[in-house]
């Protein structure tokens, strides 16, 4: 049976797994406090229940998140046939003071360990706050063309992309 977009078991299909655990930068969207939006990469941990984003505390994005939690994020792949995952869903935020653990693990993770703790060290001052950005996603959506919508692709563009004959 398909799973209507917007239902969150989506997030146990292989594609939806395969994105939270790739090194892939996800972009955020939000409403700023003066009402426009704003997009922007961030890079994430995904606990297994929370998409996870670090933040450094003071910043506008966590002043705008404060007044407008609400948020849309997109993961997704530009290689052969497009692989999306999008989330929607209210933050939470929790600021800590030092540096943020899933913020440290998101780092080694993509710089490797020797460079990820010389910025982590770098970065690791008296007085450093940060905000751990937590997202438990309430609607998700996956565009998967291969596996979900494979009829919704034009037999040339599979072929073309070694999708199929």
């Amino acid at each position: 049976m398909s799973l209507p977009q917007g239902d969150v078991k989506l997030l146990d299909t292989p594609l939806a797994r395969r994105l939270l655990a790739a090194s892939l930068v996800a972009r955020l969207a939000y409403t700023s406090r003066d009402g426009t939006p704003r997009l922007i990469p961030v890079n994430f941990l995904w606990t297994g229940d929370e998409l996870v984003v670090g933040a450094f505390a003071g910043t506008y994005k966590i002043r705008d998140l404060s007044a407008r939690p609400d948020v849309a994020v997109c993961i997704d792949t530009a290689d052969g046939l497009p692989e999306v995952l999008m989330l929607r869903g209210r933050v939470t935020m929790t600021e800590v003071a030092g540096v943020l653990p899933e913020y440290a693990t998101i780092q080694r993770a993509g710089m490797g360990d020797e460079m990820g703790d010389a910025y982590l060290a770098a970065i690791d001052q008296p007085g450093l706050r940060m905000v751990r950005i937590g997202l438990r996603p309430a609607w998700v959506g996956v565009v998967d063309f291969q596996e979900r919508f494979p009829a919704r692709t034009p037999q040339p563009v599979r072929a073309a992309l070694g999708g199929g004959h």
